[in-house]
């Protein structure tokens, strides 16, 4: 039988959006997201995170310190109550200077590459899943791969026209994921 998921974008919903944030010092969670994934996770939700990080193919930082970061990211998770299912990431850009990452990538948001991969490893049925972004790249990526509610985190209410619903805080989603 295939796995419900709460896929997560990782910037601007898992943690403050700073701008390619890769130090511990600067990666603050957003509030309610450990009470959110926790939610999820006891409902049979495998809670994924899938995120873009372009900041690697622009040379900000390596993908060690990516992956570095992500490990102490999934201890913090860990710590309150939730594994991790998984951790996708797109370190491509078309337009990054770092020649082994510079290039278009179907992994690369707003393309479903990243969710049909999860899907695929984790045995998750997209159609009983859920997407939380906030970007429009996030609700076309979810749309595109099937997901069935696409969820936009968003300071007003008028969300991409791909979302299913707009909400202005994490927990506002905890009510929708039975």
């Amino acid at each position: 039988m295939l796995n419900r998921a709460l896929l997560l974008d990782r910037d601007g919903v898992v943690n403050v959006d700073h701008g390619y944030v890769v130090e511990r010092e600067r990666f603050v969670f957003v509030d309610g997201i450990f009470e959110l994934a926790r939610h999820a996770a006891d409902r049979g939700f495998r809670v994924v995170i899938v995120t873009n990080q372009s900041g690697i193919a622009r040379g900000y930082y390596t993908e060690a310190a990516f992956l570095e970061l992500s490990e102490w990211m999934r201890a913090a998770f860990r710590e309150h109550g939730v594994e991790l299912a998984g951790l996708f990431h797109c370190p491509y850009h078309p337009k990054g200077p770092v020649a082994r990452y510079t290039r278009d990538s179907f992994w690369r948001k707003p393309n479903p590459g990243m969710i049909l991969d999860a899907a695929r490893r984790l045995d998750l049925n997209l159609s009983r899943s859920v997407f939380l972004g906030d970007q429009a790249t996030d609700m076309q990526a979810a749309l595109t791969a099937g997901v069935g509610l696409r969820v936009q985190l968003s300071d007003t209410q008028d969300g991409d026209q791909a979302a299913s619903l707009t909400i202005g805080r994490l927990t506002d989603l905890i009510p929708r994921l039975r």
